[in-house]
């Protein structure tokens, strides 16, 4: 089964962020819900931080403001992960800048596009 973790992954349905999560999950991924303080979101058990993530993973994807996403660059260089995906909102000039300099593995793009899913599919109720 492939895996992804979710970093800003939410409990409110309206966001990106649970949307991601419920698409990968009927995609059949493994999904790995990062949010620092719920412990479960869409009935997956969440890790307050990627690096609590009991296995390598297959892809991240971000939804988090492009300051905090360079906050995390240096814990994303270590993780072992296929790709990273940077979604609409989560990077600017800097974070692609740093990305590029560490040589990480950066999709920019919506994640949930690309396994064939729309997000308007996951309704905010």
């Amino acid at each position: 089964m492939p895996t992804i973790a979710v970093l800003g992954a939410s409990r409110d349905r309206r966001k990106y962020g649970n949307k991601c999560v419920r698409a990968y999950a009927q995609a059949g991924y493994e999904v790995f819900p990062i949010h620092p303080s719920e412990t479960e979101i869409e009935g997956h058990a969440a890790f307050r931080a990627l690096a609590l993530v009991p296995q390598p993973l297959d892809r991240v994807s971000v939804y988090l403001p492009p300051a905090v996403t360079l906050s995390l660059l240096d814990e994303l260089a270590t993780t072992d992960v296929g790709e990273i995906w940077l979604n609409p909102g989560s990077a600017d000039d800097a974070v692609l800048q740093a990305a590029a300099r560490l040589e990480m593995p950066i999709r920019p793009g919506c994640s949930i596009i690309d396994i064939g899913l729309w997000p308007a599919l996951f309704p905010d109720t």
